[in-house]
């Protein structure tokens, strides 16, 4: 193999694998290390230039960086169920401990003359504004709510995510200069919003329309079956307050898990949720499953509804055909009928939850922006613009329902797009992010970072007494983590950011590091090529989604392997090496932003001059 080039920025966010995984690359390490020293407001605003909503998504984040977690990859041998650091939940402890950071927030220059109009107050809207309001941008969001935050207000109830929480953090971004909240007006024509002389438009409207389920029925017992996103709204605005005592939830979503937990406190005394696929399929989050259960609710597995049973039009419950799952040899997946006779199930009322779809009535097709066969905008996936120029998408509406933190990402993008459509320079063009290396050695064996590896197993979070959450809709269940506690959960933390960093001419190969190293990630071995050294390394190395770290060739002929994949990043190999060959060195990504940094460089110079 040739030595690995440690100089592209994505190889070590790469060995980062939680802010790797993470959509807006929040820099995970950094912001634990914060909490573990106390400095909750320090770790917040970490979160805060990143995820744009740490305490919203330190309850309801979808946590794409916790399987990615190396802590449970190196635990698989040691514990039955190994568990990564619980991320979101510290997330949710820098919101909660932090303080007053208004005094923090960016500070606004002087408008610039330029007019950007944002559809929907969701969350893609909400960072598109939050990243170019402080340059001087006036920025309009239109939303047909009297609240900011889109779904994250209408839709998630609130046991699992408080108002204040919502009303505290959309606030920062409605508040700042330059920003205007125009509650309760839906833009129904884009070609009347264009004409309003706005330079740039965003649509983060989101996913709209839920999937109705049309089968024998469903026309007769309409009464009694809901939509289960519109229903959720329902209950978020207070229209709905009680439900009938047995309830049906179809979908295996996370909208369904609100549906029927929801449901659980709005009265009903049997609840059950059926799903088409199996459990370990289902598309809600494990922990999403795991609540829904613990609160009494049955999830009823591999059941396609067949029909909605009426008496008079009144509903008195379903029935489902049984079926299995069967793989081709492609390993495609499709559902077969068991031949067991059907299954019915009697309720009183049905929430539908099998999925959401994109819907643009008010943009008109004449407008200049194009849709692909699924009504979904044709897009440069990257920049996120549209065949019209000065049209961007983001969030739930640009490629379908995703989630909170994938929203951000793009309005952090369509924000960087925006910038620079309305400097005049090439959106296509996207400037790297900035990275630094730092040394943390500050004596023989000592570090600037704590690099012992705990061998404590994941902290439950507290819950609120059974009795009061599911007595109440507004009652939050989770208690989040006290600070005791959650300093505990940072130490689980292996630093993966704080990477070893090997210089092969003071290297004497004497072999102390490939003593020393816990796991047996280090080997000293002839070249060759990466299947081959895969297998002769001291410990084997399988995972091909982790790197190997190679150096050039050494003075035996021999080169340096290092197995990324269960390195603890611990340091003993740095402590241990008598040349120094070895350093651990923090590595910092800050992703790119709307603003001087994103912008091409001959421009800001002519804009400084």
């Amino acid at each position: 193999m040739r030595p690995t080039d440690v100089s592209d920025p994505a190889y070590f966010h790469k060995v980062v694998d939680c802010q790797w995984a993470c959509p807006a690359h929040t820099p995970v390490p950094e912001y634990i290390r914060l909490i573990a020293q106390g400095r909750y407001g320090d770790a917040y605003m970490i979160n805060w230039v990143s995820n744009v909503f740490p305490g919203i998504l330190g309850r309801t984040c979808d946590r794409p960086c916790e399987p990615a977690c190396r802590r449970g990859r190196v635990e698989e041998e040691n514990l039955a169920k190994p568990e990564p650091v619980a991320i979101c939940r510290l997330k949710r402890v820098a919101a909660d401990h932090k303080g007053d950071v208004r005094a923090r927030m960016p500070q606004s220059e002087p408008r610039n003359g330029k007019r950007v109009a944002c559809v929907g107050a969701g969350p893609a809207s909400l960072t598109v504004a939050r990243d170019l309001a402080p340059l001087g941008y006036h920025v309009t969001v239109f939303d047909g709510e009297a609240k900011a935050g889109g779904f994250m207000w209408t839709q998630i109830p609130r046991f699992r995510l408080p108002e204040s929480v919502i009303d505290e953090e959309t606030g920062y971004i409605t508040d700042m200069p330059h920003v205007q909240f125009v509650s309760g007006q839906r833009i129904e024509s884009m070609k009347a919003l264009l004409a309003e002389d706005y330079d740039a438009v965003f649509a983060g409207c989101g996913a709209p329309r839920g999937r109705d389920l049309q089968i024998p029925g469903r026309k007769e017992a309409a009464d009694a079956i809901h939509i289960g996103i519109d229903w959720l709204a329902s209950v978020s605005f207070g229209h709905v307050k009680s439900v009938k005592p047995r309830v049906i939830v179809l979908g295996g979503g996370n909208t369904a898990m609100d549906c029927c937990r929801s449901a659980r406190r709005l009265g009903s005394s049997d609840v059950k949720v059926i799903v088409r696929s199996g459990f370990d399929e289902m598309k809600a989050s494990p922990w999403e499953k795991e609540d829904a259960m613990h609160e009494g609710i049955p999830i009823i597995n591999n059941h396609v509804p067949k029909a909605f049973v009426h008496e008079g039009g009144k509903l008195t419950g379903m029935s489902f055909e049984v079926v299995e799952a069967v793989y081709d040899d492609k390993g495609r997946r499709s559902l077969k009928p068991t031949g067991e006779p059907d299954v019915f199930f009697p309720c009183d009322q049905v929430l539908v939850a099998v999925g959401q779809e994109n819907a643009f009535p008010w943009i008109e097709r004449d407008a200049g922006i194009e849709f692909d066969k699924w009504g979904l905008p044709v897009l440069d996936e990257k920049t996120l613009q549209s065949t019209r120029a000065n049209v961007f998408f983001g969030g739930d509406a640009a490629f379908g329902p995703k989630n909170i933190i994938t929203a951000v990402a793009h309005g952090h993008e369509a924000a960087v797009s925006i910038d620079r459509f309305l400097q005049g320079e090439d959106v296509a063009q996207r400037p790297p992010p900035q990275t630094t290396l730092v040394s943390q050695k500050m004596g023989i064996h000592e570090w600037s970072y704590d690099n012992a590896v705990s061998e404590d197993a994941r902290f439950k979070v507290p819950w609120a007494k059974a009795e009061a959450a599911l007595a109440s809709i507004k009652v939050e269940v989770e208690l989040g983590f006290d600070a005791a506690t959650a300093w505990r959960e940072t130490q689980r933390c292996l630093n993966c950011d704080v990477q070893t960093q090997f210089t092969q001419k003071l290297c004497i190969e004497c072999d102390a590091c490939v003593d020393i190293c816990p796991t047996d990630c280090i080997t000293f071995t002839a070249n060759g090529g990466e299947a081959d050294l895969r297998t002769r390394l001291k410990a084997p190395s399988t995972n091909l989604a982790q790197a190997l770290y190679v150096s050039g060739e050494l003075k035996t002929g021999r080169v340096l392997v290092k197995d990324e994949d269960v390195c603890l990043h611990c340091g003993l190999c740095a402590e241990r090496c008598p040349t120094g060959a070895w350093d651990m060195q923090k590595f910092f990504l800050e992703m790119t932003h709307a603003g001087p940094g994103c912008r091409d460089e001959q421009a800001v110079a002519e804009v400084l001059a």
